[in-house]
């Protein structure tokens, strides 16, 4: 009957490109079309007949009562959703009435689909196999799930979506399809994962082992049926549980942050740490152990790691909850211990999340101009044509997503600086700094690529000059740490080989930037009217530069003629002194006797008696 396959297509249709709500309306739609097959729908101004219950004798003429049931618990699972996606943007949150009717809606739909699975269960009259017995069951659960965790009922939601994924895990070993895997990991185990810290079970404890807990304990029935299909389910749940026990035995004690040695006292911080420095040593194996991953596979390489520093930062902040909720003071010994703790696990967090984006932008931080995928497949020689021939939106396109990249680091190292004890620390501080002179200094080179692809040589030009001085501030502080670990995976720490590959890069980029607005500034001054004359003589151009040939017979005048010569007319006041003209002998008397009667006046002026005293009384 593949009721899971059904429920889960049709969820991923009508969600592509649409909402709940439509999903909610389409299936409306599906449901008169199912009753019209069933010859049981209300015909127009008839006669109403109450909905009566689906029997095994039912589904056994016609499948068709399964998927009228599932189409009926689907829309009321739709329904729930759209709700639930409109009340989600409110800032007062969800009010208690909003939340009753979701959570009505939920059960009616569990209701539907457990009376389904009970009439399926009847496999002698249903003629439903094992496996449709369970998938009915399974989707009885999950919708049963989605009910009590919005009925915040941990414990129970516990449970029921244990069910479901027990279930569905020995189905996916079974069948081996992948609809059961992507079910497990986008829908149940973060449901689990949440519904656990509510109900406070350590994070350190496996999902596996929690359902197995669960599951064991809701239905002895169906855990018979599960070992009959699949019986290495729940055996290795009870492996990951004694490794579990095992990790925590071994769990390191004491925890080194910058110079600092703390003692962890806390056992869940242990063994998150613990799975911390396990899940760096794997990264580091698996990265060295082929060179020829991709960036994307590379970046998954981190998931793990990630995984686990989250597990860490969440167990210390709930080890720090506990001891302010007990009244325990900043100044305590304990609380002292957990704060370093806690930005070392922070900046552990952060540091691999910046390793992350460093993979996914490509080799050398992105800063090498690569625009090949980053697909497994190999290319057909059509493919590496349409690549020499990509449009520059698409190579725009992706130099954006590398600036996302840039900016989510930015973002990251923002954060490790907000940490407490790391204002304080001077030599951290100024790394940080220049850490992100770093990334800008990509970021801005990015951005003057894509300038550069569409045309604008200017802009690209201002922005590779603005990288490299971003560059040469981070360089000699970046430059100033210890030796390059190059078998070290990527994270935070920027060595000094990247600054030097990244200072030599944006000095060739600045070259070519500059030759690029050159050429620009030539084209454009050779489109302008031409100034050069080539009929005058070229010594009477000088100052115009000939673009094209030059008439070489065309030099000079010759024979020479007279001409104009612009004479400057200082020379013609120095000569003055020099050069006796007829008049000039009239002229310079003349203007000797003017200034001797100046002067004569001015002598007549100064022998006047001056007045003193007040007003001019009191003088002599």
């Amino acid at each position: 009957m593949d009721i899971t396959k059904f429920v889960v297509s049709s969820r991923d249709k009508a969600l592509l490109y649409g909402d709940y709500a439509t999903y909610r309306s389409q299936l409306a739609g599906k449901l008169l079309n199912s009753r019209r097959k069933l010859s049981i729908a209300t015909k127009n101004r008839g006669k109403f007949h109450p909905k009566l219950q689906v029997t095994a004798e039912q589904i056994a003429q016609d499948n068709e009562y399964v998927h009228l049931q599932l189409l009926t618990a689907e829309r009321t699972w739709a329904h729930a959703m759209a709700m639930k996606a409109s009340h989600s943007a409110d800032t007062k949150g969800m009010t208690g009435k909003a939340r009753s009717h979701i959570v009505s809606r939920l059960e009616k739909g569990s209701h539907i689909a457990y009376k389904l699975a009970d009439a399926l269960s009847e496999s002698a009259v249903s003629g439903a196999s094992p496996t449709d017995i369970l998938e009915a069951r399974a989707y009885a659960a999950l919708l049963k799930g989605a009910a009590q965790f919005e009925k915040q009922s941990w414990e129970a939601c516990l449970k029921s979506y244990s069910i479901a994924r027990v279930i569905y895990s020995a189905l996916a070993t079974a069948a081996k399809g992948d609809i059961f895997s992507d079910l497990l990991s986008e829908t149940i185990d973060p449901a689990i994962r949440y519904a656990a810290y509510q109900a406070k079970i350590p994070r350190t404890q496996p999902i596996a082992s929690i359902s197995r807990q669960a599951f064991l304990s809701a239905d002895a029935g169906l855990v018979e049926d599960i070992k009959h299909l699949n019986p290495n389910v729940l055996k290795q749940d009870v492996q990951d549980g004694k490794q579990a026990v095992a990790e925590a035995e071994s769990a390191p004690t004491t925890l080194t942050w910058r110079g600092r040695e703390v003692k962890i006292e806390d056992a869940a911080i242990a063994v998150a740490w613990a799975a911390v420095l396990a899940a760096k040593a794997r990264l580091a194996e698996n990265l060295s152990s082929s060179s020829s991953l991709q960036p994307k596979d590379k970046a998954a390489a981190y998931d793990d790691i990630l995984t686990a520093s989250q597990d860490a930062v969440d167990a210390t902040k709930q080890a720090i909850d506990e001891l302010k909720s007990e009244g325990v003071t900043q100044s305590d010994p304990r609380m002292q211990s957990l704060q370093i703790t806690r930005t070392a696990v922070n900046y552990e967090l952060v540091s691999w999340r910046i390793g992350r984006n460093r993979v996914l932008v490509g080799e050398d931080d992105g800063a090498r101009l690569d625009f090949s995928e980053t697909s497994r497949r190999k290319k057909s020689e059509e493919d590496m044509t349409a690549d020499k021939q990509e449009a520059p939106g698409r190579l725009i396109a992706k130099l954006k997503e590398k600036v996302v990249l840039y900016d989510g680091t930015l973002q990251s190292i923002e954060a490790v600086t907000e940490l407490p004890g790391v204002a304080n620390d001077q030599e951290l501080s100024s790394r940080l700094e220049a850490t992100t002179e770093y990334f800008t200094a990509l970021k801005c080179l990015a951005i003057s690529r894509s300038h550069s692809i569409a045309g604008n040589d200017v802009n690209a030009l201002a922005l590779v000059a603005h990288a490299l001085d971003e560059c040469k501030e981070a360089g000699p502080v970046l430059s100033a740490g210890d030796a390059d670990d190059a078998s070290s995976p990527r994270n935070i720490l920027v060595t000094k080989k990247d600054v030097r590959s990244l200072f030599d890069l944006l000095n060739g980029e600045l070259q070519r930037a500059r030759a690029l607005v050159e050429i620009h500034n030539l084209e454009k001054s050779s489109n302008a009217p031409q100034t050069f004359d080539p009929s005058k003589p070229l010594i009477s151009q000088l100052s115009n530069y000939p673009s094209g040939a030059v008439n070489l017979d065309n030099i000079v005048v010759y024979p020479p003629r007279v001409d104009f010569i612009p004479v400057k007319p200082l020379f013609l006041d120095v000569a003055w002194n020099y050069i006796d003209y007829p008049d000039k002998t009239v002229q310079s008397s003349g203007a000797s006797e003017g200034s001797q009667a100046q002067e004569k006046a001015a002598a007549a002026e100064e022998s006047k008696p001056q007045k003193r005293g007040w007003f001019g009384f009191g003088g002599r």
